[in-house]
């Protein structure tokens, strides 16, 4: 029961992060919220003369019902350090300029209403600092003492050759071109970032609980997890980590291996250099051409792939699976969708390949000069048939499975055979063709200028996405405040109604297990808790003699007034038993009460033996 609540909480934290992100870009503090601030990573406090900033200037531009204040500062520092940022709060946007120094400036805006307003500004500490890495920001809240509401922006200008490690508990994260390694994590808000690393590799983490994720051009690795938004990347020059809750996932090039999973949206990638895992629960996959081996899942979507050259294993729930040119060894299987594969001219050894849909058709295109060998079966006939070019020399047969259900096979040689190519579909039709080049050509590039346009469709509807989370970068403070006090609210409810279905359910296990055998079961663990008066067992001397220890289990029933009233041995050295049934026998508990009156209890106990 435990476990479940738990569940039921990190969906509730969950749900909030992802409004936080619809409702607005700035971050909100709600009163009397959020941890305590010894709870958050201190900044580094190896410092070395740090320069003294400036003191805050006081803005206090009325906005409507808000007032602001600026805190700024500079920090010298050099290229291929590291700046590490941490705050409660705030949308983060890094710059970059050509120069030795990391200079930042912090708007911090309140409702003017409140009590105490301009105090609510100060009490949102900035502290900057330098350090042998480089550079430490922070920004803090004083949680237990807060109440009240911000809104923080933080601009930040650093070297353009810098390393970023930003962490934000609630609020967006933008950076400009940087040359070094990033790490940017945030509680709730959406991630983007432009070109990453320089002439030398980097790499960027991109995390996030709720957001979308962009990044352009990454020169190393990519670890890129939302737990709900899209992932989009235009090419990422070493492996690629892409996952996400249930958004999509669009990758143009990778030039490492790449593992791609969504909990239900499309994947599409464009071209992969190595290996690709693709997974997803239910959407699409659509890959362009990949150089090394290919797997893909689907719960229920199209799996497309233009160009196969390793190895493939595709395999969908119901959709169909479409290869439009078949250089390596393929498995697919569908549920219920159409597989459509191409094979190449130049495939003159790829390997054993196997094609199976449950209640949809196969289709294949064979080039006349390929040697290969084929195996066709369709399990159910009935109105489903196999067609076969007039120039294959198909053989079929009929015959009776071990059900008595007849099935048909089609057995070909083709150019004296070659590679085995398995066929099979339950209720479905197997069309065999052969095809010319100019036919294959054309299928081709159609194939590839539809893959194409839903690429394009895919981007201008990210870009439409951008608007749209660019149009909402004002927050809508009341509203999200009352969404999250009720999400409390329903949370806390939510809770107390699971305790009190769960003491109901022990209550009613317990007074059935008394209708039943007399007596309520109790955890070994919870029970030996209750033992009030022990005896250790006495070990035999013919065992001790004998070198003979270990542990003997027992069942005991133990009265209403704690005293062991019947046992049993479970397992256990015989030798040792009769020392431990002697020794629990005297054995007291504290009385176990339900409604007020003691019960008798079932339990188990370990007695344990052991030579000196």
């Amino acid at each position: 029961m435990n476990r479940s609540l738990h569940k039921k909480a990190l969906s509730i934290l969950l749900a909030a992060a992802f409004l936080a992100v619809q409702t607005g870009a700035a971050a909100l503090v709600p009163a009397a919220q959020g941890p305590s601030a010894g709870e958050w990573p201190a900044p580094d406090q190896s410092v070395t003369s740090p320069q003294r900033l400036p003191e805050p200037v006081p803005a206090d531009v009325p906005q409507g019902n808000r007032i602001s204040e600026v805190k700024s500062g500079v920090v010298e520092t050099k290229d291929g350090l590291r700046l590490r940022m941490v705050t409660d709060i705030g949308n983060v946007r890094i710059h970059v300029k050509e120069s030795g120094q990391v200079s930042y400036s912090v708007r911090i805006e309140t409702d003017s209403r409140q009590p105490d307003a301009r105090a609510l500004i100060q009490q949102f500490v900035v502290t900057a600092r330098s350090t042998p890495a480089g550079v430490s920001l922070t920004g803090q809240v004083p949680w237990r003492d807060f109440r009240g509401r911000l809104w923080v922006e933080f601009d930040v200008n650093v070297p353009h050759n810098y390393e970023l490690d930003i962490n934000t508990s609630a609020g967006n994260i933008q950076a400009e071109d940087i040359e070094g390694r990033v790490s940017f994590v945030t509680g709730g808000g959406n991630v983007s970032a432009g070109r990453v690393g320089g002439p030398s590799a980097a790499g960027a983490r991109l995390e996030t609980q709720g957001g979308h994720i962009n990044v352009q051009d990454v020169n190393g690795e990519l670890r890129a997890v939302t737990a709900g938004g899209h992932i989009t990347a235009n090419s990422v020059q070493g492996e690629a980590t892409m996952r996400t809750g249930g958004g999509h996932v669009r990758v143009g090039t990778i030039a490492g291996a790449a593992r791609l999973d969504t909990g239900g949206g499309n994947i599409s990638v464009q071209r992969a250099m190595a290996e690709v895992s693709a997974i997803t629960g239910g959407g699409q996959v659509d890959i362009g051409e990949a150089a090394g081996p290919i797997r893909a899942r689907t719960g229920g979507g199209v799996i497309r792939v233009l160009r196969v050259t390793g190895p493939t294993d595709l395999n969908t729930g119901g959709g169909s699976i479409f290869f439009t040119q078949v250089q390596g060894a393929v498995r697919a299987s569908t549920g219920a969708g159409t597989i459509t594969a191409f094979f190449l001219p130049e495939s003159k050894s790829f390997g054993p390949s196997q094609l199976i849909s449950g209640l949809g058709d196969v289709v294949v295109y064979l080039p006349r000069d390929l040697a290969i060998t084929i195996n066709a079966v369709i399990e159910t006939p009935a109105d489903h048939r196999i067609e076969a070019d007039p120039a294959l020399p198909l053989k079929v047969s009929y015959s009776s499975s071990g059900g008595g259900q007849q099935e048909v096979r089609g057995e070909c040689t083709l150019n004296g055979g070659g590679d085995l190519l398995r066929i099979r579909t339950t209720a479905g039709n197997i069309r065999l063709k052969l095809s010319d080049p100019a036919t294959q050509l054309q299928q081709n590039e159609s194939m590839k200028k539809r893959f194409k346009q839903r690429l394009e469709l895919q981007e201008m509807r990210r870009l439409q996405l951008q608007e749209q989370v660019r149009a909402q970068a004002e927050p809508q403070a009341e509203a999200l405040a009352e969404a999250r006090r009720q999400i409390a609210e329903q949370a806390r409810q939510q809770a107390a109604e699971l305790q009190r279905e769960a003491g109901r359910l022990a209550g009613l296990q317990r007074r059935l297990e008394m209708m039943v055998i007399g007596a309520v079961r109790v955890d070994a663990e919870e029970q030996q808790k209750k033992l009030s008066y022990y005896v250790p067992p006495d070990y035999p001397d013919v065992a001790r003699e004998a070198g003979i220890e270990g542990s003997v289990r027992l069942q005991i029933v133990i009265a209403e007034d704690g005293t062991g009233s019947d046992a049993r041995v479970m397992s256990g050295e015989k030798i040792l038993a009769d020392a431990a049934l002697a020794a629990v026998r005297q054995w007291r508990y504290q009385p176990t009460l339900i409604d007020g009156k003691p019960v008798k209890v079932v339990t188990k106990v370990t007695v344990v033996f052991r030579l000196d």
